[in-house]
């Protein structure tokens, strides 16, 4: 039989994983993946991750894809949501092109920050919980900042291996829902800790321990000792993979 690719979505709570992608001595959403796939078919499926999410933070869309001459059918979606932990779910089989990059062809990503500022004890582990006034006027015109710029210097942890530093944001914004505030962002890239970068430079504008000009500063001074990443990662949701128009369009199984 001839090869065939597959993207396989998934969602995740990552609150107790140490990333999305494999690491020697941690476990993975990858890691866990990969051992019910070889359970089912009985042979190892190596994975390739569209994002690589950090430790502790969670997804409501991401996708892996492999190679197999095995035809996979809806049965085969649903055995391996029986054998993967409760807080991993595997949402589809989409057969694609041969020449497919889950990781390489994604347009975009949407990320989402959640706050809150009353204590609850439902909400502890998948927002941040920031009991602080916020200045919302300043919080957009912090977020609507960051369009102006392509060069995340700044807003990148150190030991990277990224080359370039240039990200094209096609929407920053936050939103304010009864029981959350929340950061909406959404690029062709990022890079390492951008996001919870992001976020916590701009509660520091939002409780006026900085200004819009300090943020300017930040940015174009490209010296990320400057931001500030110690928001957790418990809050940040991966929302959704982009890809062009053609490749998803063959046939999913559900």
């Amino acid at each position: 039989m001839l090869m065939q690719r597959y993207f396989l979505e998934v969602a995740y709570k990552g609150t107790n994983y140490s990333g999305f992608q494999v690491q020697l001595n941690a476990n993975s959403i990858q890691s866990e993946v990969e051992k019910a796939l070889a359970i089912i078919f009985r042979q190892q499926i190596n994975l390739t991750g569209s994002s690589r999410t950090d430790a502790g933070v969670h997804a409501l869309q991401n996708f892996f894809h492999f190679d197999t001459e095995i035809n996979i059918t809806e049965k085969n979606l649903y055995n391996l949501n029986s054998i993967l932990p409760g807080d991993i779910v595997a949402k589809a089989f989409h057969k694609v092109d041969s020449t497919s990059h889950s990781r390489f062809d994604a347009i975009s990503r949407e990320y989402k920050y959640f706050l809150y500022n009353e204590k609850n004890p439902f909400l502890q582990e998948t927002a941040y919980y920031f009991p602080y006034k916020l200045n919302p006027e300043k919080l957009q015109e912090a977020a609507k900042l960051l369009t102006q710029y392509t060069d995340f210097t700044s807003f990148s942890k150190r030991n990277t291996q990224v080359k370039s530093f240039t990200c094209n944001i096609y929407c920053s914004e936050w939103l304010c829902e009864t029981d959350h505030t929340i950061y909406n962002v959404i690029a062709n890239r990022f890079l390492r800790g951008m996001v919870r970068g992001f976020v916590g430079t701009m509660l520091k504008v939002a409780t006026g321990s900085i200004t819009i000009e300090q943020l300017k500063h930040i940015i174009e001074n490209r010296d990320c000792t400057r931001a500030d990443f110690s928001v957790p990662s418990k809050g940040l949701f991966l929302v959704k993979v982009n890809y062009g128009e053609n490749v998803l369009q063959q046939n999913k199984h559900t």
